[in-house]
């Protein structure tokens, strides 16, 4: 097992120099691409406030193989306000060293959906705090944040295979209480959570999540309708 981990540990630390958040900064910047800047928001409906260069994910994501696991770094590079530089450090952030205080903080910085799912799916999705940060981004009304939860649920049941049902079954009813919220990022998270937990190897859940999607499919509300229709096309599908 030793021998494993030291492995593990090599491959997310690369050796050479830690570079700085400048450097870093410096080459998002020379890698940044004008065209794929328009079509953040024209395509894929990606609009930030912060600063941003426009580097294409592919380029992030050799950026963060290349750098690996830093967590300090990565807070580093959010705090730059840069969207780019944001993107990065959920790529290179470590899930075992992050606290719910910084999972806050980053969280009230969320202004479009491309930064909610990344640091989600590939970083907050690990942490041991996710459900706490569930339940509480569960409520919140800011429509970032509040997508973040349902973003969270989706990524912690289709990568955090070891985990019981009970978890996903208490995330079942934040489902149905969020569904009721008409916000697009919102409702179309809610929906991402539920196919999700549909998804997940077990009886009891493929169960449950389609009886919840059916409930809400025949819901008098028209944003617990739609959750519960497109959710449904995925998961009969799924059955």
């Amino acid at each position: 097992m030793a021998i494993k981990a030291k492995k593990a540990a090599a491959k997310a630390k690369p050796v050479g120099p830690k570079p700085s958040v400048a450097a870093i900064l410096r080459d998002l910047e020379r890698d940044g691409s004008k065209q794929y800047f328009v079509d953040m928001s024209a395509r894929y409906g990606i609009v930030t406030k912060a600063k941003a260069f426009g580097v294409p994910i592919v380029v992030l994501r050799q950026m963060a193989k290349s750098i690996g696991r830093d967590h300090d770094l990565a807070d580093g590079l959010w705090r730059t306000g840069v969207h780019d530089a944001r993107m990065l450090a959920t790529m290179i952030g470590d899930p075992a060293l992050v606290k719910p205080a910084l999972m806050d903080r980053w969280a009230k910085d969320f202004d479009n959906w491309g930064i909610v799912d990344t640091a989600c799916f590939g970083f907050f999705d690990q942490s041991p705090h996710a459900f706490k940060q569930i339940e509480k981004w569960a409520k919140a009304k800011d429509e970032f944040v509040k997508r973040a939860a349902f973003a969270l649920i989706a990524s912690v049941a289709l990568h955090r295979k070891e985990l019981g049902d009970g978890p996903f079954l208490k995330c079942l009813a934040q489902i149905e209480a969020g569904a009721s919220d008409g916000r697009n990022f919102v409702k179309k998270g809610v929906s991402w959570g539920l196919r999700a937990i549909g998804k997940r190897k077990s009886a009891k859940l493929k169960v449950a999540a389609l009886v919840l999607a059916r409930r809400l499919a025949a819901s008098a509300d028209a944003p617990s309708r739609w959750v519960g229709k497109d959710a449904l096309r995925d998961l009969e599908k799924n059955a």
